[in-house]
């Protein structure tokens, strides 16, 4: 722990949800007015996105292939191309139709949903500090959820993911020692069997897959999808 990288202090227990219990949490805060932006689906499906393709990609983007961004680029194709773990369905949206296709093939065609963000209450440039639980968190019910989460790429791309094991959905009321106020959002993965030995919630956790749950907050430009109740 003591050589952790900040970034993945987003990672708690399901007994770390109550009221005065505190504990270091990492918020990223990104400018949205520079961030990339969603592109409409015939643009987007005019680009080739496959890391087959880089070299070209590179070239039209105008990046050299040994630069931080060629690194991100690479890093994203080859995380949407990879196989899902046994009982998550996942998928790479690079607009806003297609994350809206993929939402609706897994609540359902007449199924309304909803989009759930953390939101800052107060302006602030900390990005890590000890935050502390101020309100019984609120746990949002659904049957089903959709996580989406943005990746670096020239332009904006969302790995969104479900799964069909239990998954429970928190709004947590959250005050940062310096006096930033955050309503989080959280999920937490009940069955976490199936994932990754080497995956970072379980470095910084401490425990084995399948022990116990793994819950993390989402920083403001990740979101969670679910129906309408």
């Amino acid at each position: 722990m003591d050589h952790m990288d900040e970034s993945a202090m987003v990672f708690f227990t399901l007994k770390d949800l109550k009221v005065r219990n505190s504990m270091p949490i990492y918020f990223p805060k990104k400018d949205s007015s520079s961030s990339p932006r969603l592109l409409p689906r015939d643009e987007a499906e005019s680009i080739t996105f496959s890391s087959k393709e880089l070299p070209n990609l590179l070239r039209s983007f105008s990046f050299s292939k040994d630069s931080p961004q060629a690194k991100a680029m690479e890093a994203t194709l080859r995380e949407c191309e990879s196989e899902s773990i046994k009982g998550e369905i996942k998928f790479c949206a690079t607009s806003l139709e297609s994350m809206l296709d993929f939402a609706i093939s897994v609540f359902g065609l007449s199924t309304d949903f909803k989009i759930l963000t953390t939101e800052h209450l107060t302006k602030s440039s900390t990005l890590f500090q000890n935050y502390t639980v101020l309100e019984k968190p609120v746990q949002i019910l659904a049957r089903s959820i959709v996580s989406c989460h943005t990746k670096p790429y020239p332009y904006a791309v969302l790995y969104c993911h479900s799964q069909v094991t239990e998954n429970r959905v928190f709004k947590v009321s959250l005050g940062g020692d310096n006096g930033d106020r955050v309503t989080a959002v959280a999920v937490c993965h009940m069955d976490t069997s199936q994932w990754n030995q080497n995956h970072v919630s379980f470095r910084v956790l401490g425990f084995e897959p399948g022990t116990l749950p793994v819950c993390h907050f989402f920083p403001a430009d990740n979101f969670v999808l679910v129906p309408v109740l």
